[in-house]
């Protein structure tokens, strides 16, 4: 009994880092005790994926990273295709209606996701079981579905804060809508599961789970919640669409120069969340004497190395100390095609900023030359106006990481 108790206290301590809400520690104890004592298989773990996106980000590895802390223990992983669900939508966080995706549309999503996804969780069989929720839903009669809506009330839903702000604000609400979060919770009926994880934004229908789950002659599922990761801006959680995050497929030299750019303020929660160093240690790396820049380094070490193994991250510490700390030029510049030239084979420089792809307009080109933002051989470019004559061999330097250096005819 003492060794059983030792052991749920050390998964209770790995699975709890890093999570907001459980509902309830209690169930989850009972259940990782039962494991121990050989009274049940391992735990189904939950986690639905609506392929309405195909791309992942630091920010979805959150909950996928823990999913595999649970693999690691033991347990399956259920990973549940939303094929079903996708032509409803998440309206979790929504203030208006999802579009709905074209069959095409979800299986590209779905094999997108699962390649990336591949690349945190264990793919191993007896750890890892895939559905798709449409083997269900897409054969249940206008009749089961009836029945199966008359086990929530409107007051119910009414309760999420997204419905309930877009009803007072008079936004339109589709009846579909309403919907998925009992298709969620009906999934983990489909697949009994244990344990269902999500994010912070999903408490509403991981509950729904929990609670639809008895009234089928089953266990009541553990609600497992995650924090929203903030993005790169320190401000807004992690989203593609506000451009401050690292996705999951960034080049080595990609994700750690993006990670070196994360206010100081953010390393706690980046290291708790995605990286496997004990707290301990983390809190060593955060205080005095350590400085906040070697924290950082060691910080987007971590999390390349996750990707793309130490060794790729340890060679892109180094790129960034010879490039950044010590003001050298990087080995591998990137090479881009040279503008239209002049009758005197001269080039505008916003024509150059431009070919980067780094500036969106002329007048943010403008404006990062009269910030002094543009460098041409390590010497800075003063007007906006200008235009030069560019060699072979020259480098710029556009803004503060970019470097390049263009291909002249002859």
């Amino acid at each position: 009994m003492t060794d059983v108790k030792t052991r749920v206290e050390a998964d209770l301590k790995t699975l709890l880092r890093g999570t907001v809400d459980c509902f309830t520690v209690e169930d989850l104890s009972r259940k990782l005790a039962a494991f121990h004592r050989g009274e049940r298989p391992p735990l189904r773990v939950k986690l639905g994926m609506d392929p309405t996106h195909p791309d992942l980000h630091l920010g979805h590895s959150v909950v996928l990273r823990k999913c595999r802390q649970f693999q690691e223990l033991g347990h399956k992983l259920v990973l549940i295709i939303g094929d079903g669900t996708a032509f409803v939508g998440d309206p979790s966080g929504r203030s208006k209606t999802r579009p709905v995706l074209t069959r095409e549309e979800i299986e590209a999503n779905c094999k997108s996701y699962f390649e990336q996804a591949g690349r945190i969780v264990l793919l191993d069989e007896k750890l890892l079981e895939i559905r798709y929720n449409g083997d269900w839903f897409y054969k249940m009669m206008f009749a089961d579905v009836v029945k199966l809506a008359s086990r929530m009330t409107v007051a119910r839903l009414l309760e999420r804060d997204d419905f309930s702000n877009r009803y007072k604000t008079g936004q339109p609400i589709a009846l579909h809508e309403m919907l998925y979060p009992l298709m969620q919770g009906y999934d983990s009926v489909m697949i009994n599961s244990d344990v269902e994880m999500g994010g912070t934004d999903q408490t509403f229908n991981l509950l729904v789970g929990r609670g639809l789950m008895p009234e089928f002659g089953q266990e009541a599922q553990v609600a497992l919640t995650m924090p929203l990761l903030i993005g790169l801006d320190g401000t807004h959680k992690m989203s593609k669409s506000l451009g401050n995050f690292v996705a999951v497929i960034d080049t080595p030299k990609e994700m750690f120069g993006k990670v070196m750019s994360l206010p100081d303020s953010l390393m706690r929660n980046y290291y708790e969340l995605l990286t496997d160093l004990p707290m301990e240690q983390i809190n060593s790396l955060l205080a005095p004497p350590t400085h906040p820049m070697e924290a950082k380094k060691r910080l987007a070490v971590e999390i390349t190395g996750w990707y793309w193994g130490k060794e790729a991250a340890t060679g892109e510490r180094e790129e960034f100390e010879r490039t950044f700390s010590r003001r050298e030029i990087p080995q591998d510049i990137p090479l881009f095609d040279l503008p239209e030239r002049d009758a005197e084979g001269k080039v505008s420089v916003i024509a150059i900023i431009r070919a980067v792809g780094t500036i969106a307009s002329n007048n943010e080109a403008r404006r990062l030359v009269e910030q002094g933002g543009l460098k041409l051989n390590g010497e800075k470019i003063e007007s906006p106006d200008a235009r030069i004559i560019v060699g072979a061999d020259d480098v710029f330097k556009v803004g503060k990481k970019t470097f390049a250096r263009f291909r002249v005819p002859k």
